[in-house]
């Protein structure tokens, strides 16, 4: 796993100062930033896991690479950076329950056998979701509290289209919404 270097540059070190951001104040910078909807699953040691995340971020096209970050709070967590591959669940707000399963601490996101399967590779994936990528784990980076991941998407699925939905699911100050066209400014 790579550690996450303050180094500009080769060679040389930076130091960062002693003091920092409250972690409070940190979390309500960002509430007012809408993050989309993702699901992270994996295949773990006692079975599938899944978190719900929205760090994902396309980073290349050539060659086809995704960024995420999982924090070590979450019990997914190990099994997701032990995997050698993830299955991304691009959600709109059709998606929300799939959303809040994955979200909610203390259950079993897998009991219902009705609601996923496993891809021909071994990975859960859930049942109509509006996208799903499978990637191969390229890259870890730690990074605080939490781990950077970098895969390389190797296969995917669209099953609504951009437009056909009912709209992007966002999260934003700690609850969910639906962007759409009547939420287009511009």
């Amino acid at each position: 796993m790579t550690n996450l270097s303050p180094t500009p540059s080769a060679g040389t070190t930076r130091r960062f100062p002693l003091t920092s951001i409250d972690a409070d104040d940190f979390k309500s910078f960002f509430r007012g930033h809408p993050g989309g909807v993702s699901v992270i699953t994996a295949e773990g040691p006692a079975g599938p896991v899944a978190l719900t995340a929205t760090s994902v971020a396309s980073i290349s096209v050539d060659p086809p690479l995704l960024v995420f970050s999982v924090s070590a709070l979450s019990s997914a967590t190990p099994s997701i950076l032990a995997a050698d591959s993830v299955v991304v669940h691009l959600l709109d707000t059709d998606d929300l329950a799939v959303a809040k399963l994955a979200s909610t601490s203390g259950i079993d996101r897998f009991a219902d056998r009705d609601a996923w399967t496993r891809l021909s590779t071994g990975e859960p994936v859930f049942h109509g979701v509006r996208a799903w990528i499978r990637g191969a784990i390229v890259n870890r980076l730690e990074a605080g509290g939490s781990t950077v991941v970098v895969a390389h998407a190797l296969q995917g699925s669209v099953s609504r289209s951009v437009g056909e939905g009912p709209g992007a699911l966002v999260y934003h100050d700690r609850t969910w919404h639906r962007l759409s066209e009547t939420s287009r400014i511009a």
